[in-house]
């Protein structure tokens, strides 16, 4: 029985990553532009407000009614009662429009909201019903990226005793391979991701082509961010981490995915002036939330020697919310070694 006890850690382990997948996406969301730029911009105040306004004008407004719960559900998930708030309004979304698929979209972000705060089993039963909310999405609107996207990410880390598999996954990629190439794309990158082919993963990534859309742009930085850690951490080649993060820069000079990667090559390189410069530029950059940039400047700022200024850079990152675990626990332990 004890033998038991690590396997099932490790398939809850593998729903947290998927659960990290689905919560940090931005993404092509909403048919209405206005709607649609808030909540790419994760300005959930802002979007809950217009999102109220135009339900008072009209209360059949589907896409309001959808996005009055991702703003409820995103703006803090540690929240119960905006959480809870937020599940009703995408059930009741659903209940009025069954047949719009953006209801659906924002029940599965709901659940994923829910599953932060869940025990183990409930948290499986969860992922089923996130499985399920997707699947019906895809069934109302099969060009959705965000919904074929993240399907596939739950098919590929989910494990089989929770509804993964990676035949699936390949058939989501095959019947958009001719019809939308880019989208297909990245469901081969993250096909190759699980089976560890990261020669592979890096050739599909370099010839991806997100253009301007929201949900590609968004999966090109995640991705880069998986497989430049990898070659950073596993495999000790900087070079190709260095590589990888210096194109995300300059793909999207406006991210801080890529500013922060290059500090953390840096960092790892001993050479902790420059990693001190670059999370610092990261943190001015959009998406810098999203990243535990405060703890690795903590690092790197003791690693020159200033422990006054690490001590406070590991303060800060302790009041973030829904931070990383791994990170917060690394933080905890480098403050607390400084006395």
């Amino acid at each position: 029985m004890q033998t038991q006890t690590p396997r099932r850690s490790r398939a809850f382990l593998a729903a947290i990553t998927l659960l990290t997948a689905l919560g940090s996406a931005q993404a092509t969301i909403f048919k209405d532009k206005e709607l649609d730029a808030l909540s790419d911009a994760n300005k959930y105040v802002e979007l809950e407000r217009l999102a109220q306004t135009r339900l008072k004008a009209n209360p059949a407004d589907a896409e309001a009614s959808a996005a009055l719960s991702l703003a409820l559900s995103s703006l803090d998930g540690g929240d119960k009662k905006r959480v809870e708030a937020g599940a009703s309004q995408a059930k009741a979304c659903v209940e009025q429009h069954p047949t719009v698929a953006v209801c659906q979209l924002v029940t599965a972000q709901s659940l994923n909201v829910q599953m932060g705060s869940a025990g183990m089993f409930k948290m499986a039963s969860m992922l089923g019903d996130i499985k399920a909310a997707l699947i019906r999405t895809l069934e109302l609107e099969p060009t959705q990226a965000m919904a074929r996207i993240q399907l596939s990410k739950l098919y590929l880390f989910a494990p089989g005793m929770l509804g993964g598999s990676v035949a699936k996954a390949r058939e989501l990629e095959a019947a958009v391979r001719n019809s939308q190439p880019e989208q297909a794309r990245v469901i081969r990158i993250y096909i190759a991701a699980e089976g560890k082919k990261w020669a592979e993963m890096e050739t599909e990534l370099l010839a991806l082509k997100p253009a301007k859309d929201a949900t590609l742009l968004d999966e090109a930085r995640s991705a880069t961010l998986q497989l430049a850690t990898h070659y950073l951490k596993d495999e000790k080649d900087f070079v190709k981490a260095k590589s990888l993060f210096e194109q995300l820069q300059r793909e999207q000079p406006g991210q801080a995915a890529g500013s922060y990667g290059l500090g953390r090559v840096h960092a790892e390189m001993g050479q902790a002036e420059e990693a001190v410069r670059l999370f610092e530029r990261a943190k001015t950059l959009e998406g810098a939330d999203d990243l535990p940039i405060d703890h690795r400047l903590g690092d790197a700022l003791l690693a020159k020697g200033d422990k006054p200024q690490a001590r406070a850079a590991y303060e800060r990152f302790l009041t973030k919310k829904n931070a990383n675990p791994n990170n917060v626990d690394a933080a905890r332990k480098s403050l607390a070694k400084l006395g």
